[in-house]
């Protein structure tokens, strides 16, 4: 017979189905981050919005205390639309974007975590946003990126032995494939390494 878990959260009481949790806790930390997190008054997060976030004049990160999306942005529904917070607060502080191509990029680097100091947002094209993700470390390149299959060490290996040995010849003494070898040495792959 098989002995059914109970969730993990203090009074819950419920047979635990996933992390220790029961449905609706586990539920809850998907959508909120927080196994916990229950629903806030109505109004509540557009008040912070207009009260807290837009009136902010210090230098530090303010961060969204409400729903995020899966990247780690606040979302507040404005209207009837879901809106992204840093977005909001970038045209408030700076005003409407240049194009409907400019992105609400975070200076700060911290927009992952929820950051909407206004100080910290300006609009920049998305090749702009991008190098500023490689300049705050955030962009998920290279082993950083979970899809990855080779790392900094073995590239850099292959780049050593690039006109030593043939490229059919690295890729047998590495173990990994020949495209991947080429694909390294010909920069299509890794060539910012």
């Amino acid at each position: 017979m098989a002995i059914s878990r109970i969730c993990s959260i203090p009074d819950c009481g419920k047979t635990a189905k996933a992390r220790g949790w029961c449905q609706a806790h586990y539920l809850r930390w998907r959508k909120h981050g927080d196994p916990q997190a229950g629903r806030i008054p109505s109004g509540e997060a557009s008040r912070f919005l207009e009260k807290e976030v837009l009136t902010y004049d210090g230098n530090n990160c303010l961060m969204w205390p409400y729903s995020r999306n899966q990247y780690g942005y606040g979302k507040l529904q404005y209207g009837h639309r879901i809106c992204a917070v840093h977005r909001i607060v970038c045209e408030a502080f700076n005003g409407p974007a240049p194009s409907i191509s400019h992105e609400a990029a975070h200076l700060c680097g911290a927009g992952h975590l929820g950051c909407v100091t206004g100080r910290h947002l300006v609009w920049k094209t998305h090749a702009e946003n991008e190098k500023d993700k490689v300049t705050h470390g955030t962009h998920p390149r290279g082993s950083r990126n979970p899809s990855a299959k080779l790392t900094e060490d073995i590239v850099r290996e292959v780049k050593s032995l690039q006109g030593v040995f043939t490229q059919r010849e690295t890729a047998r003494m590495l173990g990994i494939s020949y495209k991947h070898v080429n694909a390294i040495v010909r920069g299509r792959i890794w060539g910012w390494l």
